[in-house]
């Protein structure tokens, strides 16, 4: 399996109360990669690092088989992004961002950007000072889309739109990644959001990769167990035990990941008993990996 995206052993210091550490992510070529985490958790930074916006202390970032900052100029050529904040100028039109932009990129699609503008019902002669929020991050993707990228580099695309805005926003990655096989590099605080699209997902916090794997086993292979008269040790599991908490009596909830259901033949084994098995939705995992992380069992 090919990458659109690959870091390994990357290390980033801001100042002294922030740094990535030993970072290692991969990004499957046409996969719609989720990228998970909590506001400061390191999402933009990591971004700005695999774009070349910032340099890494060490490390190596390819993208689309360039290395990173080296080869940065040809990566980005073929790659959409889509920034946290705006970063157009506010005294253009709409029409005018459209013409300064497609300047930059020859595979600039015009005939598909003002379909877009259709869709997007944006109007060719309002000032970007003049647009609302969800008409700005319309077109900030239409300006990504619009450019036939291979690559799409989207952070926190709709962060603070309503929610016909975000759909309207969504079905035009959707309809691209369709037509073009793209890759997609989505990085959100919003897990419901991702649940729907994506088909990986990453989970960062505090500097860290907290997890990386595909959303279905994300969503299918987070439990909560119950168990009765677990060992004091748990030793050998087949699954990563997460969390292990304390009930009544001889009882215990245990949080794992990796579950299958063959796997509950171990707690008979070492003469506990599986009462119950909790399927989590992908908030309750998301949330479960970070409290582990961040406050690690002894």
């Amino acid at each position: 399996m090919s990458s659109a995206i690959e870091i390994r052993d990357l290390h980033y210091r801001a100042g002294k109360a922030f740094e990535i550490r030993d970072l290692a992510l991969n990004v499957p070529t046409g996969s719609m990669y989720g990228f998970l985490g909590p506001n400061g958790s390191g999402k933009t930074t990591t971004i700005r690092l695999l774009l070349g916006l910032l340099r890494p202390r060490q490390g190596i970032i390819t993208v689309l088989g360039g290395s990173i900052p080296r080869e940065a100029p040809r990566v980005l050529a073929r790659t959409g992004y889509v920034p946290e904040l705006p970063h157009l100028y506010p005294s253009l039109t709409v029409a005018e961002a459209l013409h300064f932009h497609a300047a930059f990129y020859p595979t600039w699609d015009w005939k598909w950007a003002d379909e877009l503008v259709l869709q997007f019902q944006l109007d060719r002669g309002g000032l970007l000072s003049r647009l609302s929020k969800g008409e700005m991050g319309k077109l900030e993707m239409l300006l990504a889309l619009a450019q036939r990228p291979e690559l799409l580099v989207l952070d926190e695309p709709t962060d603070g739109l309503d929610p016909v805005v975000r759909r309207d926003v969504l079905t035009a990655v959707l309809d691209y990644v369709s037509q073009q096989n793209a890759t997609v590099f989505i990085s959100s605080h919003l897990v419901h959001e991702l649940e729907r699209i994506c088909d990986w997902v990453g989970v960062m916090d505090r500097g860290r990769l907290v997890a990386e794997l595909p959303m279905h086993s994300f969503k299918n292979g987070i439990k909560r167990l119950r168990v009765l008269n677990a060992p004091a040790l748990a030793g050998d599991t087949p699954f990563v035990v997460l969390s292990r908490d304390a009930a009544n009596g001889s009882a215990e909830t245990w949080v794992v990941r990796g579950w299958q259901p063959p796997m509950s033949q171990w707690f008979t084994g070492v003469g506990a008993t599986l009462k119950e098995v909790i399927d989590l939705d992908l908030e309750e995992g998301f949330v479960e990996l970070l409290r582990t992380f961040r406050v690690p069992q002894a």
